[in-house]
């Protein structure tokens, strides 16, 4: 059967579990470019924000590289059954691990990761997705993961600034993708490392 699922700081669908599984294709920093999918769902991304009327978010190196570890840790290390949602980190990686739950008490984990992980020097705001779906092309990929946060009014809520984010203005945006899992990560300052290069 298809599925799909998305997970913010304020809304979880799917729960994460921290296997012990090690995290074989962690990026280099220096490395960090944008394949097809993450170019095209960050590209869609700015369309619907402009749609909108609210200005493009720079593409950021930093939580470029955020996102695309967190969606590699996702990938090697979700299960579904436990209280740790999508927003968790497991044991398996140079960062610390936390098992994020629905009563926000580790928000903490997420907002520092940016600077845990890089010399981005603001808090970082995710947003996640799974699908078990087969996609024949990276746009119909990323248009899937974009409808699918569109559904959410949480997710779609951070992605327009309505709501609790309406007088946040977001400076800088970092996209990541791992087989089935997406993450994109928000912040509220320009990243001094600039941007990652496109695949």
């Amino acid at each position: 059967m298809k599925r799909s699922g998305y997970s913010l700081i304020l809304f979880f669908l799917l729960p994460f579990a921290l296997s012990a599984q090690p995290v074989s294709n962690t990026p280099a920093f220096g490395t960090i470019c944008l394949s097809d999918t993450e170019q095209a769902l960050f590209s869609m991304i700015n369309a619907y924000r402009k749609q909108s009327g609210l200005k493009a978010v720079t593409i950021s190196k930093s939580l470029s590289y955020v996102a695309r570890i967190h969606a590699y840790d996702l990938s090697d290390n979700y299960k579904s059954g436990s209280r740790c949602n999508m927003h968790s980190w497991s044991e398996n990686g140079n960062w610390s691990p936390c098992c994020y739950t629905d009563d926000h008490k580790k928000a903490g984990c997420m907002w520092d990761k940016p600077r845990e992980l890089t010399d981005y020097p603001s808090n970082g705001y995710e947003i996640a997705f799974y699908t078990s779906r087969k996609y024949p092309s990276p746009e119909a990929f990323a248009k899937d993961i974009l409808d699918g946060w569109k559904k959410s009014r949480s997710h779609n809520e951070v992605i327009i600034n309505k709501g609790v984010w309406k007088d946040i203005r977001w400076e800088a945006i970092g996209i990541g993708i791992s087989e089935n899992f997406a993450t994109v990560w928000f912040g509220e300052t320009e990243d001094p490392a600039g941007k990652p290069c496109e695949e």
